[in-house]
């Protein structure tokens, strides 16, 4: 250990291994914020802290498991001329998920009848929400894990890694988590994310690589649209109370 604190590559592997790993898990924040945001403020933030605390654990398992991790890259059958292997495979089913999830709440949204959910249901959908983060966080571990086995030799360099880059997703899901129930018109943009993100594990799955950087591209833009709707309407709300309170 004390050699690696010692070699500047292991510096150099850890700070970029470190950013690609907080660049994939912007993907699992909005999962995680879309399912959160339903239960109440208090469930919310547990529920958050578990499940990135479940992706901190599926992570550091899979680590340890590199070399089942990298027989999940070989060919389990060919279909259209193209060998597809079990990672193909998850990524093309958690993408379909996502877009069925992503369909879902958009459905739900429109659907709302303006209720919250009953006290005896709290519960049940808490389960719910931490089941389907367990899901998809072994998706994107799976993902993140084999992208990142290139880039790093050195199991220590890779687990500190992905310890910094969970920290890092824990300070940020709130903030944004915090964001989107305060303003309900990013619940609808919400699932529109997500949407992208499923299409583009699917087209990972099918061996058709989007770059994430289009993805967060698209992503970021039209947050950043929406940011703009959301200080517009502030301002205006400002200005019919000013004239009031004079």
């Amino acid at each position: 250990m004390s050699e690696l604190l010692s070699d500047p590559p292991a510096w150099v592997a850890l700070v970029t291994l470190t950013a690609m790993e907080v660049i994939l898990g912007i993907d699992n924040i909005v999962f995680i914020s879309v399912l959160v945001s339903k239960l109440p403020v208090a469930e919310a933030k547990r529920a958050r802290s578990i499940g990135l605390m479940l992706a901190l654990v599926f992570r550091i398992i899979l680590l340890f498991r590199l070399s089942w991790l990298i027989g999940l890259t070989a060919p389990v059958f060919t279909a259209f001329g193209r060998g597809i292997s079990w990672r193909d495979i998850i990524l093309m089913t958690s993408g379909l998920f996502l877009l069925f999830k992503a369909t879902h709440e958009i459905h739900s949204e429109f659907e709302h009848d303006g209720g919250g959910p009953p006290t005896a249901q709290i519960g049940a959908a808490f389960t719910a929400v931490i089941v389907q983060v367990c899901q998809i966080d072994i998706v994107f571990s799976v993902d993140s894990i084999i992208t990142a086995i290139g880039m790093a030799q050195q199991l220590p360099v890779m687990i500190a890694a992905v310890v910094i880059s969970i920290i890092f997703m824990y300070l940020a899901s709130g903030p944004i988590g915090g964001f989107i129930h305060r303003h309900p018109t990013t619940k609808m943009l919400a699932p529109a994310f997500l949407i992208l993100i499923g299409v583009s594990l699917v087209a990972d799955g099918a061996g058709l690589h989007i770059p994430r950087g289009y993805i967060y591209f698209v992503m970021a833009f039209a947050a950043g649209v929406e940011t703009i709707n959301v200080l517009a309407k502030q301002r205006r709300a400002k200005m019919k109370v000013s004239p009031l309170a004079q």
